[in-house]
């Protein structure tokens, strides 16, 4: 996501024979809600005792989403002490049985900038310590700053991603590994989620996007193979989520490119699509039984002013299956680069306007 130039002041410099199984990757972690027991076997039949493995009933589950995040300027320094390096939202994300962000960074301390990009981020691994200790599960490297310190630098996040073991989507080695689901199954509930963007420099379209034989990217511009993606994941999941990089920066109303591809995936098997990039909150709600947020806007972010770019807050859906049951909006202020949860009247507020940002979606309030 590259920041129009009158937020900042000067722009920031800062960042394959990659690593075959280091991304999406899906350790076994426990859950932050006790999950449903699998009920003891029983034996049947008189001849030949057998045994019947009955499947988990499943219960309503949260899963909490979170924007954009980075860890540039005054940020990186909150990286020293990572268990309140995100602050006070922290304990919004903990709250839920599942959360997730947009990572918008390459992780490396290494590598070459991309060339001509006016703003290039990188963190060092530690980020992935800070958004465990905030409760966040899993998060998104498909966006156009995943992979800000090229080649080498793609080679350092996929290692570290290995070595730390924090789920990552999006990214990878190999198409087969960037387009690779994180799942977990909560209260019963098979998760899917996948994630890719639509959003990606011209000039690094090519040299970005993950294939058959080279690492990078998830691209949302392959459409075909974000929609193969879907519905593999559809085969084997009671809920299955694509998290993109999309929309347009500035603009409150979904572009013609995500009002294209959001009911696409939802035909192809998704039952819910999350994103960001625009910098500002867009509108969410259902389409069908889908439900599709279009836009997160930044979440912890350097330079945000307050009355558009620093608008934020955490969407939690309440989903069983394939059903979105409920809709939840916390809004937010960024203040230090931190999301700070929202009280009293304003938040009453900014949750109606929250609501309002739904009226040039298309998206309706109900199934």
């Amino acid at each position: 996501m590259r920041l129009p130039r009158p937020l900042f002041s000067a722009p920031l410099v800062v960042t394959l024979a990659a690593v075959a199984a280091c991304t999406a990757a899906e350790p076994e972690q426990p859950p932050k809600t006790e999950q449903a027991a699998e009920k003891p076997k029983e034996a049947t039949g008189k001849a030949k005792e057998t045994t019947v493995s009955e499947t988990p009933a499943r219960r309503p589950y949260t899963i909490s989403f979170g924007g954009d995040v980075h860890f540039e300027g005054g940020l990186r320094n909150r990286l020293a002490a990572p268990r309140t390096a995100l602050g006070p939202i922290a304990q919004v994300l903990s709250k839920a049985d599942l959360a997730m962000v947009n990572l918008e960074t390459a992780i490396t301390t290494g590598g070459t900038p991309a060339p001509g990009k006016d703003y290039t981020f990188r963190a060092p691994a530690t980020a992935f310590a800070a958004l465990k200790a905030a409760g966040v599960d899993v998060a998104s490297m498909a966006n156009n700053h995943g992979m800000d310190y090229m080649e080498t630098g793609l080679a350092d996040s996929l290692a570290a991603i290995k070595q730390s073991k924090f789920p990552i989507v999006g990214i990878g080695a190999n198409a087969t590994q960037a387009y690779k689901p994180f799942r977990k199954t909560v209260n019963g509930n098979r998760v899917s989620i996948i994630g890719a963007t639509q959003v990606l420099d011209a000039e690094f379209i090519q040299a970005w996007t993950a294939t058959p034989n080279k690492g990078g990217l998830a691209s949302a511009k392959d459409e075909d193979r974000l929609l193969q993606a879907v519905r593999q994941a559809r085969k084997n999941s009671d809920t299955v989520i694509v998290h993109l990089h999309w929309g347009t920066e500035m603009q409150k109303c979904p572009n013609p490119a995500q009002l294209a591809l959001g009911p696409k995936l939802v035909k192809a098997g998704a039952d819910v699509v999350v994103g960001g990039h625009a910098h500002i909150l867009l509108g969410a709600g259902y389409i069908g039984n889908g439900y599709i947020s279009y836009g997160l806007g930044n979440f912890v972010f350097y330079n945000s002013k307050p009355g558009t770019t620093g608008k934020t807050g955490v969407l939690t859906l309440t989903i069983k299956g394939r059903k979105v049951l409920k809709d939840q909006w916390t809004p937010a202020t960024i203040q230090g680069g931190v999301p700070i949860p929202m009280t009293g009247t304003a938040k009453t507020q900014a949750v109606a306007d929250w609501r309002a940002l739904r009226s040039c979606t298309g998206l309706a309030a109900r199934p």
